[in-house]
């Protein structure tokens, strides 16, 4: 446990977005992946699941996905998983590798069918990793991991990314002493936001073929956003 650690729930929502385009106006999310850590860095359950976009999936030949894979898994519609993908997250502070953009495309998911996403805090590992020393490879998930020793994950697959970011996230606040603290700070604020009430089952969450496996994969989302309210995994 790291030194001043509050004893209190909450902790970390590491999140990947795979989307059909870079905008997050006019596209929409194809895949999504969330790594829940707690106030210590360990790692509490994964859940990752393909999305109908609801039309063309986008660029195939950067994130692996073609029309048959989301048809034939029957991959849910964003707003069939909003319920439980919103359960995982309050509370938490979000972390993600450019987190701001990932945040956007959920935001406007929830925008789309009249949910306000909140102000939530936010924790960045390209921001982290800028503050290194240059990178001469650049800021990309890619470089910043195999720059860090994290290797052995499945680039451009929401949950391959969000592991890799969760391993990178670890490690940066271990090896800087201001990080901790701010990490900190953060998950206070998290503790404060208001989160939007929204009804409803989630569908089943379902992981392209041949991807790697969510750990706690048979673990329905709906069991484990009430295990970690009650403060299990």
């Amino acid at each position: 446990m790291l030194p001043g650690r509050l004893q209190t729930r909450g902790g970390f929502a590491v999140v990947d977005v795979e989307a059909t385009g870079s905008s997050s106006r006019r596209n929409r999310v194809v895949e999504l992946a969330v790594v829940l850590m707690d106030r210590d860095f360990i790692p509490q359950g994964e859940f990752s699941t393909l999305v109908d976009p609801e039309g063309p999936v986008g660029p195939t030949h950067i994130h692996g996905i073609e029309s048959h894979h989301v048809e034939a898994a029957r991959a849910p519609l964003f707003s069939q998983i909003a319920p439980g993908l919103l359960g995982l997250l309050r509370g938490r502070v979000l972390v993600g590798h450019n987190v701001g953009c990932d945040r956007a495309f959920l935001a406007a998911e929830y925008g789309r069918i009249g949910v306000r996403f909140p102000e939530v805090p936010e924790l960045c590992t390209m921001r982290m990793a800028a503050q290194r020393e240059p990178l001469p490879r650049g800021l990309s998930l890619r470089a910043c991991a195999e720059a860090a020793g994290v290797t052995g994950w499945s680039a451009h697959t929401a949950l391959g990314d969000a592991r890799a970011t969760a391993r990178l996230f670890t490690a940066y606040v271990q090896e800087h002493p201001q990080w901790p603290a701010h990490a900190e700070q953060e998950l206070t604020r998290a503790a404060g936001v208001e989160w939007p009430k929204l009804a409803g089952t989630d569908a089943l969450w379902v992981g392209r073929r041949g991807a790697e496996r969510p750990l706690m994969r048979n673990v329905p989302v709906q069991k484990m956003v009430s295990s970690v309210r009650n403060g299990g995994a």
